[in-house]
């Protein structure tokens, strides 16, 4: 019986807790204080500020850790039917982290990491931002194409850069001197950056230059910059369909329906357990009185029967 009084109790923890949730005021009321944790962050990068207000920023910051801790219980409070699918989602999962490693001693008393900490805090409001949740989620499904891309970047400034070594060292040492000189040049020249300069010394040298440094921009500059942006357009798509998914899915665990459809609910079952009440005793009923016709019958017929022998 008490399991059964916890779990309803855990039910109904769930059920406040999610409807408080699901609100658009509580959203919106997070939301701000995010931002305005975010503002006051960048308030205390000025010295004077704080030496200031340094008493009222201190409690400022214990109100916003104090806010985002019961957001974080009222969200587990929310989960309390079904804990383990509290943890399902990676959102809750930074949120805890974020805000439970405050509370440890070493962060405390460092200010860098109390401060990256806090900083942190900033990046929750994509949970409520679709379209920033959307880019954070692109960005983390395009990381195996990026490093694909990577090493066949790397390949490639690795091989031109031993190519323009071996035939421009000497003549222009100081952008291909060396293998890392070389490579830095390169680097520079994916984007454009110093082109005409590096093309027009190149030329001094020979014409035939202009095949390394037309090939180069062409396989560097458009191929694989090109390659990359498909790789990140691709995991946007995939981003996107995902979240449109979860957000048309049913959310795991069971929804417990509001307070009054559950008292609808509940007058409705009890009308229907006084229904059958009502037949059963009909039935009873009709049973009893059958069974004393039955009996009277009966006593007629040998009445009856013994009528002649008398």
């Amino acid at each position: 019986m008490s399991e059964q009084v916890a779990a309803h109790l855990r039910r109904e923890i769930a059920v406040r807790s999610r409807r408080i949730l699901d609100s658009s005021a509580f959203d919106g009321i997070v939301f701000c204080l995010i931002v305005t944790n975010a503002a006051l962050l960048g308030v205390e990068t000025y010295s004077g500020v704080v030496q200031q207000w340094h008493d009222v920023l201190k409690v400022a910051e214990h109100a916003f850790l104090a806010a985002f801790t019961a957001e974080i219980l009222l969200r587990a409070a929310a989960h309390a039917d079904r804990p383990r699918d509290f943890f399902r989602d990676p959102w809750n999962v930074f949120d805890v982290l974020v805000v439970a490693l405050a509370f440890l001693p070493f962060a405390r008393e460092n200010a860098t990491v109390l401060r990256l900490l806090r900083l942190a805090r900033v990046l929750r409001a994509a949970r409520f931002l679709p379209q920033l949740r959307i880019v954070i989620v692109a960005v983390g499904k395009s990381l195996p194409g990026t490093l694909s891309f990577l090493l066949v970047g790397a390949l490639l400034l690795y091989v031109y850069a031993m190519v323009g070594w071996v035939f421009f060292a000497g003549d222009n040492p100081e952008r291909f001197g060396s293998l890392g000189r070389a490579a830095l040049t390169l680097f520079l020249l994916i984007t454009l950056d110093g082109l005409g300069d590096a093309v027009r010394a190149a030329l001094e040298i020979s014409r035939w230059t202009i095949l390394y440094f037309a090939s180069f921009v062409l396989l560097g500059s458009f191929l694989l910059v090109n390659l990359l942006i498909g790789v990140v357009i691709n995991s946007l798509e995939e981003a996107r369909e995902l979240e449109e998914s979860a957000r048309d899915a049913t959310p795991p665990g069971p929804r417990l329906p509001p307070a009054d459809t559950a008292e609808a609910l509940r007058a409705q079952i009890d009308a229907a357990r006084r229904a059958l009440d009502s037949i059963e005793a009909d039935l009873a009923e009709t049973r009893h009185s059958c069974g004393c016709r039955g009996a009277g019958d009966g006593e007629g017929e040998l009445v009856a029967v013994g009528e002649p022998g008398t």
